[in-house]
């Protein structure tokens, strides 16, 4: 089979043929493009990064590509990677390698100029196929047949693949969830046997590939298998909501919404706080995430608990300017999915909403004679308190005055 240059920007584009005329010149077959480019474009996806594997060491590829005036950058040179960079795009470039030795989550390689040993190493079918800059394919396992049927099997044994890499377990459920079509049942049974070396793997690595999981379109189907197989249990032991995931999916997809992962991180968590916290701990997720996942299942201040999607919009916007426009959506989201009402009237008005300003400032009440402090900070507090019962149309003037009243 063959890619039609033509058809696929990734092979024509000029920044892409600079790199490869660059490692591999005229006639020679030096470079191809490999793994989830070659994979997407064979599934009709979107094609973002253009990874490259040449039978150049990288001393070499770092000489070639300087000759050629292009940047590059030695980012993992240990490992045989360099990036070139054209015009602020990258492009990562791999000699091809062989494993030396493994302890199950990283190896000792050894560089090569074999295209089937490199494709050997490599974790699924469909990511062992290489492109020449012509479109001509290489494809020793048979991947193309694969990315079109959308299987997603191991190259050779799968125990022997998980053995060599743990991460691997998660990149299956991962891969799945975005290129499969239905779980290749040895795939699968090798993972759940694996499990328990999910333990190994550094938290922050697992909540990555479960975001990017969590990010599918419809990653429903995989995560119900991921939990009747207990491969969460390793690495998070807590109780999962498989009914309100789904929910938040199937909202997604009939409404046409884009797919939040922390949204439904917290769908999977059943929308609870406690269940949250510990996932944002045991997974090393950033402040910024777990702050958001917790303001969207923790009681709120103001009465805003009580917002139900299709509120009466009175209601709604003393909820957004308590909430904010983020942790607002958020909510209304989890409660739909639990079949509170539909949220897509308030979710527009989250998207469009500005957040009022009080009228007042401290400074205003210090010129009204008020000291700085604790009565100065408790009067203010009163007169947003008014502001906000008013529905925010309460102005500076009738504000002032009382203050004006409460100081006496």
């Amino acid at each position: 089979m063959r890619l039609d240059p033509s058809e696929h920007a990734f092979l024509s584009a000029p920044d892409t043929r600079a790199v490869l005329d660059a490692i591999s010149p005229g006639e020679t077959d030096r470079a191809r493009i490999v793994g989830g480019a070659v994979r997407n474009a064979l599934q009709g996806a979107p094609v973002e990064d253009v990874d490259i594997a040449t039978q150049l060491t990288p001393q070499e590829t770092l000489d070639a590509l300087k000759a050629a005036g292009i940047k590059a950058i030695p980012t993992g040179l240990d490992h045989g990677t360099i990036t070139a960079v054209i015009k602020g795009k990258p492009f990562e470039i791999t000699t091809l390698r062989k494993d030396v030795s493994t302890d199950g989550r990283r190896a000792v390689v050894a560089f090569t100029t074999d295209w089937a040993i490199d494709a050997s190493r490599r974790d699924f079918r469909l990511n062992a196929i290489y492109a020449r800059r012509d479109g001509s394919l290489f494809d020793p396992y048979d991947g193309v047949a694969d990315a079109l049927a959308h299987r997603v099997v191991f190259i050779g044994e799968a125990d022997e693949r998980l053995a060599e890499d743990v991460l691997r377990i998660l990149r299956f459920y991962r891969f799945n969830a975005w290129y499969g079509s239905a779980l290749d049942p040895e795939g699968h049974a090798a993972c759940v046997r694996a499990a328990p070396g999910l333990k190994a793997l550094a938290r922050e690595r697992v909540w990555k590939e479960l975001k990017t999981l969590l990010a599918a379109p419809d990653p429903g189907p995989v995560v119900k298998a991921m939990q009747e197989g207990h491969v969460f249990e390793p690495v998070w032991p807590e109780r999962l909501d498989l009914n309100l995931l789904l929910s938040i999916i199937n909202a997604d997809r009939g409404k046409g919404r884009a797919p939040d992962t922390l949204i439904r991180a917290a769908a999977l968590c059943g929308g609870d706080v406690t269940t949250v916290r510990s996932l944002g701990h045991q997974m090393k997720a950033s402040n910024a995430e777990t702050d958001r996942l917790i303001a969207m299942c923790a009681p709120a201040a103001d009465g805003a608990d009580s917002v139900r999607p299709g509120a009466e919009a009175r209601a709604r916007r003393r909820a957004l300017y308590t909430l904010g426009a983020q942790t607002f959506s958020d909510r209304m989201r989890l409660a739909e999915a639990r079949g509170e009402g539909e949220a897509d009237a308030d979710l527009d008005a989250a998207a469009h909403w500005r957040k009022p300003d009080l009228p007042v400032t401290g400074r205003d009440l210090i010129a009204l004679g008020f000291e700085p402090g604790p009565q100065l900070g408790a009067v203010m507090k009163q007169l947003e308190a008014r502001w906000i019962d008013s529905d925010f149309n309460l102005d500076r003037e009738t504000l002032l005055a009382r203050a004006a009243e409460a100081k006496g």
